[in-house]
């Protein structure tokens, strides 16, 4: 059976990031950090020979036929380096935003436990029908989003290779649906700034190559890692 190979990634670092402050459908840019991410993974796609890290093999990121993006501006700048690279225009698609996070866009943590305790109670459970209000969405809702955009791109390229750019909670998504794992299983994996998720695409199933490749990272300090 035919496949699609995807390299997925979050958008590099925001302000937001480092508050703790949720973003969701807010149009938050990259900072000082975040630019330098996007700057060294757009680097990481200059590619001559076949790259093997994290004992997968991947074939040449410049054969890379397409680039997807969120069209949030976080997500969106980082592709930009990418594009640079590969000079491949890049694809906005709305569907790979971040969750919708209504009433909790723009909140911290702190402030929602400290204001909603009840509220914050069912997001630490991970309610899978819970809306944190009006116009939001679930669980449900954003594992149903990611997986029609998934299919939807994946299946237009079949036996290449697309790059996917977007944002945490559709990594989350990603990494649950290749592995198998239900939503409501708490996570255990790091989910990073700025680095190469490596999936595989079939119409009958995603499964995971690689997660978390960030040695194109390496001239950030070892100390000042993302949130």
């Amino acid at each position: 059976m035919e496949s699609t190979r995807i390299l997925a990634i979050r958008h590099g670092e925001t302000p937001w990031n480092i508050q703790g402050r949720i973003q969701g459908h807010i149009d938050i840019g990259l900072n000082a950090k975040g630019l330098l991410q996007a700057a060294l993974v757009g680097k990481a796609f200059d590619q001559t020979s076949e790259v093997v890290r994290g004992g997968c093999a991947l074939d040449h990121f410049s054969s890379s036929a397409a680039i997807y993006s969120s069209d949030l501006i976080r997500a969106y700048c980082t592709a930009e380096e990418i594009s640079k690279t590969l000079r491949l225009p890049i694809a906005k698609d709305r569907r790979l935003r971040e969750r919708h996070f209504g009433d909790f866009e723009g909140k911290t943590w702190s402030e929602i436990d400290e204001h909603s305790p009840e509220v914050a109670r069912k997001w630490r459970e991970r309610d899978p029908e819970w809306r944190p209000g009006e116009g939001s969405e679930s669980l449900l809702d954003l594992q149903a989003r990611v997986k029609e955009v998934v299919n939807d791109l994946a299946s237009q390229h079949l036996g290449g290779q697309i790059v996917i750019v977007s944002h945490g909670g559709v990594m989350d998504i990603l990494y649950r649906w290749a592995t198998g794992q239900d939503i409501q299983t708490p996570r255990t994996w790091a989910i990073e700034n700025a680095v190469i998720n490596r999936l595989l695409w079939t119409p009958d199933h995603l499964s995971l190559l690689s997660w978390g490749d960030n040695s194109h990272l390496s001239e950030l300090s070892k100390d000042d890692s993302s949130v």
